[in-house]
């Protein structure tokens, strides 16, 4: 009776370990695709122009006219594609025309995924936001720089790109064959650059504090940023048409699509600082980006918890109203509107993509003349029922100084 028992007992055990092993797993599967997605995801990006929205057609042709406007523009509203459409040449030299699935490099709003995929590795326990760096990289000439503090740009760091162009003109290194995040940390420890002020002291915008995200993501997860990316970010959004690509890792750079100056003057060629990323690096599409916002809201990639951590003003509110927090800028309006955003201003693309959380409302300007074109969106904006995107546009109060 007794080994009746205790085999008895042994299986329940075996059972009961079986149960849980594989509700967890049910639990953490919930989060692949399945062709339930993929078919909801298609039926959100369909389009058909003849349902645009009239305004925003005319709006757009006046921004490519008279502003200059050069690049792909998108608005989506609760889930639905008002407005898509393509402005201009994917390589002027060419006279290429922009296609709406054209792949932009998407500069510092690379910075979002970073900051996404900090948040991932802060759920599974792996990092926390009070880690130093020096854990990571013990050369790291810098006390007191945390996670925390380079999610919300309060390091004090020097700007890196400055730092490695002006070492690789004096040195004459090669200007061509990117560097790696991980040679950028060896070199600030072997040159120990100074700071631009204390840790914590006040917001000091810069791409160093991204790149070296970048770096503790590959350090941490023994992948490279975009093999990390594309796994748990990439691939569980459905972004098909999304890529991080480094010149350490190709010659050229696989798109189609060239960065130009402000004049048609000359095409941006990538060099030896378009290595790093993190702070910037992926490449996408108006469509991956709306499937992005889609995997955000509906917990895909993060839990509520961390989204609201992430969306959480870190810094002394510019005009009363604009913030960042990590990884994303922030609008806090006087009644409670939230919209998450950033922009991406790099190697001829200026870009904006703009996440109005109360309205259910997504802007996305992918943009490859970096002209000042970008600037002329507050009619956009109003006839959304939005706040103006545009720290100019408000006063020290916070109120609008518009209409």
């Amino acid at each position: 009776m007794t080994l009746f028992k205790t085999i008895s007992l042994a299986a329940l055990s075996v059972l009961f370990y079986v149960s849980c092993s594989s509700s967890g797993n049910d639990k953490k599967n919930t989060k692949k695709r399945t062709k339930k997605d993929e078919v909801s995801d298609s039926l959100m990006l369909v389009y058909d122009k003849k349902n645009e929205d009239p305004y925003i057609a005319e709006f757009m042709q006046n921004l490519h006219k008279k502003y200059g406007f050069n690049g792909n523009a998108l608005v989506a509203k609760k889930g639905k594609i008002i407005f898509e459409g393509s402005f201009g040449w994917a390589n002027y030299l060419l006279r290429d025309s922009l296609k709406v699935k054209s792949e932009f490099e998407l500069a510092s709003i690379t910075k979002t995924f970073t900051g996404v995929a900090i948040m991932q590795l802060l759920e599974e326990g792996k990092i926390a936001l009070d880690d130093d760096v020096k854990k990571y990289y013990p050369d790291f000439p810098y006390d007191g720089i945390t996670i925390r503090l380079l999610l919300s740009h309060r390091s004090g760091m020097m700007n890196y790109v400055y730092f490695i162009d002006d070492i690789w003109r004096k040195e004459k290194r090669d200007m061509r064959k990117g560097v790696t995040n991980d040679e950028v940390m060896h070199i600030i420890g072997q040159y120990k650059p100074g700071r631009y002020t204390a840790p914590d002291k006040t917001f000091h915008y810069n791409n160093s504090n991204f790149m070296v995200l970048g770096a503790i993501i590959e350090k941490i997860t023994g992948k490279s940023y975009a093999e990390y990316v594309m796994e748990h970010i990439f691939k569980p959004a459905g972004m098909k048409n999304s890529h991080v690509y480094s010149t350490a890792v190709y010659d050229k750079i696989p798109v189609d699509v060239v960065g130009h100056d402000r004049t048609w003057r000359y095409s941006v060629a990538q060099n030896f600082l378009d290595g790093p990323v993190g702070d910037k690096g992926i490449y996408s599409t108006l469509h991956d980006l709306v499937l992005y916002d889609h995997a955000l809201k509906n917990g895909r990639l993060l839990t509520q918890q961390s989204m609201d951590s992430m969306f959480m003003g870190r810094n002394k509110p510019l005009n009363g109203h604009f913030n960042y927090g990590f990884g994303w800028r922030i609008f806090d309006g006087n009644n409670g509107e939230k919209v998450v955003y950033h922009t991406g201003w790099w190697h001829g693309f200026r870009n904006i993509y703009v996440r109005d959380l109360n309205n259910d409302i997504v802007v996305v300007f992918l943009g490859n003349l970096t002209n000042g074109s970008l600037l002329h969106l507050d009619d956009l904006y109003k006839h959304l029922n939005m706040p103006v995107i545009r720290r100019g546009a408000y006063g020290r109060d916070g109120n609008t100084d518009l209409d």
